[in-house]
């Protein structure tokens, strides 16, 4: 065979391979502009009951009333919520598999586990940040401390004698406190608990001296009466407790760890299924009826962005909260 029938035989199996590609090509772009076609799965990497998962299906109402599809809540529990967002990651990138992540497995994990099976910058989509909320730097209301430079002022006459709870190592109550001792040189003892239910316990039963409470968890003890809240560590005084002060309005300078929710995918999503579950998000998160839902039962402002504004706060978060990791020592195997 010459070079030139060599030349029109390469060619033909060329064309011949193009043209079988055109159908699946095709195909593949009929089914992402149809979609959702079919129910979408949607992981929570909590377990059922929680704020997270109360969260999540209030979005999945949301989703299943402006997508027209069933939105099935997966709970996948496990190692401080890597469990459910790895599961994200190694999902089919078509669209039909969302969740929900704070910034734990987003953000502080990256620092705190030596191993993540994922990275979030690498392996996750970006759809949208959904709601934020404070901790709240709570003490028993039989407690003599009453404010922020008093709860210092004791610290600082008797170091290292002060105790703080936290649902676990690595938690946003955690560094909360680390960031606090850190930034006004107090020695404290850290007691990690499995989880918010002892935490809460410890601290009504005086076990320790203070704690920092997510707004989701501390806001009914604190209207009870039980807690007494000295200030919030978000960057804006909490529309719940309008009187309560900043952690940089009390004295402490730079002292801000807001909790942030997200909806994400695995890495390669179709844009089409980005652009519309964000806008069936948006729309559905700016109804008053909504925001006061969320508002009243969980504490939580809604907050909506772009997935490359999405983008943009997962990796600044990783790199703050790395910060504050490496300064506390914390680490998990």
């Amino acid at each position: 065979m010459n070079r030139d029938s060599t030349l029109k035989l390469s060619r033909r199996h060329a064309l011949i391979g193009t043209s079988a590609l055109i159908p699946s090509v095709l195909s593949g772009t009929a089914q992402a502009q149809e979609w959702p076609s079919r129910p979408i799965r949607f992981i929570v990497p909590f377990p059922a009951g929680g704020s997270t998962d109360i969260l999540a299906r209030v979005l999945a109402e949301i989703l299943r009333n402006s997508l027209g599809q069933s939105i099935v809540v997966e709970n996948r529990p496990g190692a401080g919520g890597n469990i459910g967002v790895d599961a994200i990651a190694k999902s089919a990138p078509d669209g039909y598999t969302l969740g929900i992540s704070a910034p734990g497995a987003l953000a502080i994990n990256v620092s705190l586990f030596r191993r993540l099976p994922y990275d979030p910058r690498r392996d996750h989509e970006p759809i949208s940040l959904v709601a934020r909320t404070a901790n709240i730097l709570v003490v028993r209301s039989q407690s003599p401390i009453s404010s922020v430079q008093g709860l210092i002022t004791i610290a600082r006459a008797r170091p290292g004698q002060l105790s703080y709870a936290s649902p676990g190592i690595g938690s946003s109550s955690h560094l909360s406190g680390e960031l606090l001792r850190v930034r006004t040189g107090i020695e404290t003892v850290h007691v990690p608990f499995a989880g918010n239910a002892p935490s809460n316990t410890a601290m009504m039963r005086g076990d320790v001296d203070f704690t920092f409470e997510t707004m989701t968890t501390g806001l009914a003890q604190v209207r009870a009466g039980q807690f007494r809240p000295l200030a919030v560590t978000s960057a804006e005084r909490a529309p719940q407790l309008p009187d309560v002060p900043t952690m940089v309005e009390a004295g402490v300078p730079d002292c801000v760890t807001d909790v942030w929710f997200a909806v994400i995918g695995p890495a390669g999503v179709p844009q089409i299924a980005v652009d519309r579950t964000a806008a069936a998000l948006h729309t559905g998160l700016l109804q008053p009826d909504v925001q006061q839902r969320l508002r009243d039962t969980l504490g939580l402002e809604v907050a909506i962005s772009t997935p490359k504004e999405l983008r943009v706060l997962i990796a600044s978060e990783i790199e703050r909260w790395g910060e504050i990791v490496r300064i506390s020592g914390a680490r998990v195997d």
